[in-house]
């Protein structure tokens, strides 16, 4: 499990990427400048394009085995919020069954896990495939393409859904002055292993500490953190 605040670091598994705590500390918002933009654009616009053009032979493998195993959509499309509560669509992989809601009323005591952590650890409404991509986290791939239009960013803080930002309390306000992120600091220290609370203090960490060479430590550490399937379900 995560700890979020030792010897004024945060623990990411092992190697650690350093950050300080943000408690309760007035915000330095460096993502406003507009300098720090740029920047943040230009590193997302240089990683992303060549990689879909690497992973689009990718693309069309799981949308087939998707059709395969179940009926229904390939892409999903997820309501989530974005810098100034502008809502948008996030593209995902379909990894449920299209009857999902249906499924899930068989198991009234996961309907608590779910309200409380937005996640749930053993989903009957999941797919083999679907848990297959969940696992590797294959299913954001097409995220990707909400980086290109300037939704998300290849790294930043969680994309949530508009029910969750209550979730946030005080610091609702300063998540929504920045561009949520493909992955972060909660992605490479447990993903779903860790509570809400922790979830909130990483994003918020994330944001107070913000740097271009912060985003690469953490793109760094997401590769080995995917491929072993860290907190992914």
């Amino acid at each position: 499990m995560v700890q979020t605040t030792v010897a004024n670091k945060v623990i990411i598994k092992k190697p650690e990427i350093n950050v300080t705590p943000f408690h309760s500390v007035s915000f330095v918002r460096k993502q406003s400048r507009m300098t720090s933009q740029i920047l943040k654009a230009v590193l997302d616009y240089t990683l992303t394009l060549p990689s879909l053009l690497f992973i689009l032979p990718l693309f069309a493998i799981i949308a087939l085995a998707i059709k395969l195993d179940s009926p229904g959509p390939v892409i999903y499309r997820r309501r989530v919020l974005g810098k100034g509560n502008r809502p948008f669509d996030a593209f995902k992989f379909r990894t449920m069954y299209t009857n999902g809601d249906e499924i899930l009323a068989q198991y009234p005591k996961l309907k608590s896990e779910l309200d409380r952590n937005y996640k749930l650890k053993c989903d009957p409404r999941v797919t083999r495939v679907g848990k297959l991509l969940r696992k590797f986290s294959l299913d954001e791939l097409p995220q990707l393409f909400n980086v290109l239009l300037r939704d998300m960013s290849l790294v930043g803080p969680r994309i949530i859904a508009p029910d969750e930002i209550n979730k946030y309390g005080q610091w609702g306000d300063t998540l929504m002055t920045v561009i949520p992120g493909l992955t972060g600091l909660w992605q490479v220290s447990g993903r779903s292993d860790t509570s809400y609370d922790e979830r909130v203090n990483l994003d918020m960490e994330y944001i107070h500490n913000w740097s271009i060479w912060l985003d690469v430590k953490i793109i760094f550490r997401t590769i080995p953190a995917v491929m072993r399937g860290d907190g992914a379900y």
